[in-house]
This record gives C-alpha cells, sequence and structure tokens, in this order.
C-alpha cells in the first residue's frame, strides 16, 4: 500500500531526566519504525521523539500513523506502507531519505499474532503469520541495508520470547520469530566489519492491542513458568527497546529476567518442558478446537 508522506510540527512530551541522559546518543539519528501506528512501535516512537531523534514511522494505516506522529513534537515523518509488499517499503525509504538526508537505525517491530493450533487454522493463515513477521523483518532490512550501511548504522529485529519456547498454539508464530533471531545473527556477521550492529529483541507477554481482551492469552501467561509467566506494561517494552538502540545492543529482553533462559533454552524446548506442558496443551487445545470449524487442506 502507498501512501502520501506527512510532517508534524507539534509540541510533545519529554523523557525523564536520567533517560535524556542515557539516551544522549540518540539526538539527531534517523529511526525508522515498522509498525509504528500503535503498541510497541508507537510507544517506542514517542521515547525516541523525546530522546532527539528523528522518527520516520512507517505502517499500513495512515490515519492511525498521523495520529501518532502528531504527538511526538518536533519535524517527524509518516509514511504508509507494507512490509509484505517491498515496492511500498522501497517508497518509504526514499522519502525518509529525502526528508531527513540520512537513516541511521532501524527498528523492524511490524508484525502479527496467532492463538490457534494448525489444525484449527487455514494454511494461507499460517503462511501469512510467517510472512508479515520474518517476510516482512527480511524486506525491511533489504530495502534499509545500504542507507543504514552509509553511516555505520543498527538495526533493531523483533522476535520473541516464543522463540526461547515450545507452546502450543504459537506453531507459525514462534516459527517466524525464531527465523528473525536466526536471520538477525547470520546478519550480524555479514555487516560487522561495516560498522554496522544488529539486535534482537526479545519480548515476552506485553500489554498491547495483540493481547488486550483476550482471556485465553491471558491464561496461558499465567500458566507458563517464570520468567515466561511476566506481563509487561508498553512502556516498559520501549524504554528497554530505546535503551538497547541507544547502547547498540545485541540481544535485548523483556523483562530484563528473560535473558536467564536465552543459554537455557534447552529446558524450555526439551522433554522435561514437553512432560510440564502435555498435560495444559491438551486441555487448550481441545478446548479450542472443539469450538473451531476444522478444515482439513
Amino acid at each position: 500500500m502507498n501512501g502520501p508522506s506527512h510532517v508534524f510540527k507539534i509540541s510533545g512530551r519529554a523523557g525523564s531526566s536520567g533517560a535524556r541522559s542515557a539516551r544522549a546518543s540518540l539526538r539527531g539519528k534517523v529511526v525508522l519504525i515498522t509498525g509504528g501506528a500503535g503498541g510497541i512501535g508507537a510507544a517506542t516512537a514517542e521515547r525516541l521523539a523525546a530522546a532527539g531523534a528523528l522518527v520516520s514511522l512507517v505502517d499500513r494505516d495512515q490515519q492511525a500513523l498521523g495520529q501518532v506522529v502528531s504527538r511526538l513534537g518536533g519535524n517527524h515523518l509518516a509514511t504508509a506502507a507494507d512490509v509484505t509488499d517491498y515496492t511500498s517499503l522501497e517508497l518509504a525509504v526514499q522519502r525518509t531519505v529525502e526528508h531527513f538526508s540520512r537513516l541511521d537505525i532501524v527498528f523492524a517491530c511490524a508484525g502479527v499474532g496467532s492463538a490457534s493450533t494448525v489444525s484449527a487454522s487455514r494454511t494461507e493463515d499460517l503462511l501469512r503469520i510467517v510472512d508479515v513477521n520474518l517476510g516482512g523483518v527480511i524486506r525491511t532490512v533489504k530495502a534499509t541495508l545500504e542507507e543504514v550501511t552509509k553511516h555505520g548504522g543498527y538495526f533493531l529485529l523483533m522476535s520473541s520470547a516464543a522463540a526461547l519456547k515450545n507452546v502450543p498454539r504459537a506453531n507459525a508464530y514462534a516459527a517466524s520469530k525464531a527465523g528473525v533471531e536466526a536471520f538477525g545473527g547470520a546478519l550480524r556477521l555479514e555487516v560487522a566489519h561495516k560498522g554496522v550492529n544488529v539486535g534482537v529483541a526479545h519480548p515476552a507477554w506485553v500489554r498491547t492491542n495483540m493481547i488486550s481482551g483476550a482471556s485465553t492469552r491471558a491464561g496461558e501467561s499465567r500458566s507458563l513458568p517464570w520468567p515466561f509467566s511476566i506481563v509487561s506494561s508498553t512502556d516498559t517494552c520501549a524504554d528497554l527497546l530505546v535503551n538497547a538502540m541507544a547502547s547498540r545492543r545485541r540481544k535485548v529482553f523483556i523483562p530484563r529476567s528473560l535473558a536467564l533462559m536465552d543459554p537455557l533454552r534447552w529446558l524450555s524446548t526439551g522433554p522435561v518442558w514437553d512432560s510440564f506442558m502435555k498435560p495444559r496443551a491438551a486441555l487448550s487445545v481441545s478446548r479450542l478446537e472443539s469450538h473451531a470449524c476444522v478444515t482439513g487442506e
């Protein structure tokens, strides 16, 4: 989807003095965010603007983008584009560079969730999750790589705690997020000698529209062991992501305690984990599939 860009100049809020000091390196940096019309993307944009960064927001929803940018203050950009449409991403990058004369940081945040079993899902819906979450990251990186490389910039790619564990009903979503982590790891090695850094973000549960009001998903979070059960606010998530951009971190975990599971993921993907999850999975899967219209494909 192609759409016009809009520039807004309205006064906005500033962050705390401690945050401004810690994020001084972001002042004047141009940051492109996909999925910027709401949730984590919008919250992150607000903190970046408060830190003095110049934000280029990209999303399919031009009207929602305009509302977000109008809250930021300063000289920021909103462009309608779709991460499944490479041509529209190229146009968004072109407008960003034309407007700001550079591009320093890319936050590939756009994504969609899932809460169904393979049996109860349509094939095209499962594949769309992979295309948006993984394919969208790949397209975003490809469209921005040349400009970011020119300035020795930084990529932050949105993976998930789902890449660290096996749970029912996360199937294509978890696969896509594990793919983002693997893609980011390979990209990191390819661009390191060019002065470019690559980070991967692993948020667990975050209060956004993706899970708000979904009682079954909230119940699923409570059924998981710590730290996978922790639900973070959007503000906390955005703060950690902006700090990661400021320090060009390799990994960022939300909550921070999730970092403990990175080297121990054999626990959350192995036979002991399976034994813990199987009885819970049997209940949740049976409940979901008994109310679903299952079509064989």
